[in-house]
């Protein structure tokens, strides 16, 4: 039997509705050389186990149960269990394009220095529902959003890394950063994310590439529960603590936390004032300012506990010192 080229994996948690659809589109791909779809069941509760079993007579299809739960961790098992050394990661509430596999192998082929790969990403919007007058196209990309044009990037900016619902990776790259870091991604209902930037960074720091690729096109469905405020600031809440514990990873946490966190926090504030009269983007400002509140408050539980164990490796003579200044 031929070697598998590429592995197409979909981590999911509780997503019955989409994921047959996602599981299709990656079945229906329209490339010549051996793939496989692999399933990380990660501890859902619906029916996701009786969509794959729908689909179990396909030869290509691979299922697994990851008990823990978190992002991070049922990529890392995908990566196990696939044989592939390409492997490319598809949410399970988005739909590949037919050549989505084709276009990303032909990369990893060509470019024996690229690490990382992810292509456009389009909003399916619920039936009957249109964007709303409040959502800027910043905050869009909350929902998913990714396009950086019609032509192939070589990202050198981690803030423009692709995005995890349409993201490969060469497993050697991976193994040899030791794998998706479980402290980052979602974890449940907790929307922790900033993976795949952190991702970015390791690649960019030991000389690999990382691309877009326009052509490995794939459509995000947009969820009605998302569609509504309190879920954007939920977000930029999550968003801020993602960002505070990835500069703990990096070795930037400190007391100067708290001086970026103020003045990003009063700079989203004075530029939602600035677009007062225009409700997207006064709200896109706010979501920011809100944001920096998650950073403020995970940078001092930081200090915090760096403060105490160090107190706590402290010899009771040492300890009465520090209290008594």
């Amino acid at each position: 039997m031929p070697a598998i080229q590429i592995s197409a994996i979909i981590c999911t948690h509780n997503r019955d509705t989409y994921l047959g659809a996602a599981i299709d589109s990656l079945l229906a791909q329209d490339f010549a050389a051996e793939f496989e779809v692999v399933v990380v069941d990660n501890g859902s509760c619906d029916r996701t186990c009786e969509v794959v079993a729908q689909r179990a007579s396909n030869p290509r299809l691979k299922y697994v149960f990851e008990p823990i739960l978190g992002l991070s961790v049922a990529r890392n098992t995908g990566a196990k269990v696939a044989s592939g050394e390409i492997l490319a990661y598809l949410d399970d509430d988005a739909v590949a394009s037919d050549r989505w596999l084709e276009v990303l192998y032909h990369a990893y082929e060509n470019n024996p220095k690229l690490a990382i790969a992810g292509g456009k990403v389009t909003l399916l919007w619920p039936q009957n529902i249109l964007q709303p007058q409040w959502l800027s196209p910043g905050l869009a990309a909350n929902l998913g959003a990714y396009d950086l044009g019609d032509n192939t990037i070589y990202i050198h900016q981690p803030g423009l890394t692709p995005r995890g619902l349409n993201y490969s990776l060469r497993r050697s790259f991976l193994t040899e950063i030791g794998g998706f870091d479980p402290h980052l991604g979602r974890v449940g209902k907790n929307l922790l994310s900033n993976e795949e930037l952190q991702m970015t960074e390791y690649a960019l720091q030991k000389g690999w590439q990382v691309a877009y690729l326009p052509e490995a096109l794939v459509a995000h469905n947009v969820a009605p529960e998302r569609l509504n405020r309190a879920w954007f600031l939920k977000r930029g809440w999550w968003q801020g603590i993602s960002e505070c514990y990835r500069e703990q990873v990096t070795g930037k946490a400190g007391i100067s936390q708290l001086q970026w966190g103020s003045e990003r926090f009063i700079r989203g504030l004075y530029k939602a004032l600035q677009h007062f009269l225009d409700p997207a983007e006064r709200f896109d400002k706010l979501v920011y300012a809100y944001g920096q509140i998650g950073y403020l408050n995970a940078a001092i539980q930081g200090m915090l506990s760096k403060f105490i164990a160090e107190y706590r490796k402290q010899k009771p003579g040492d300890r009465r010192k520090i209290t008594e200044i």
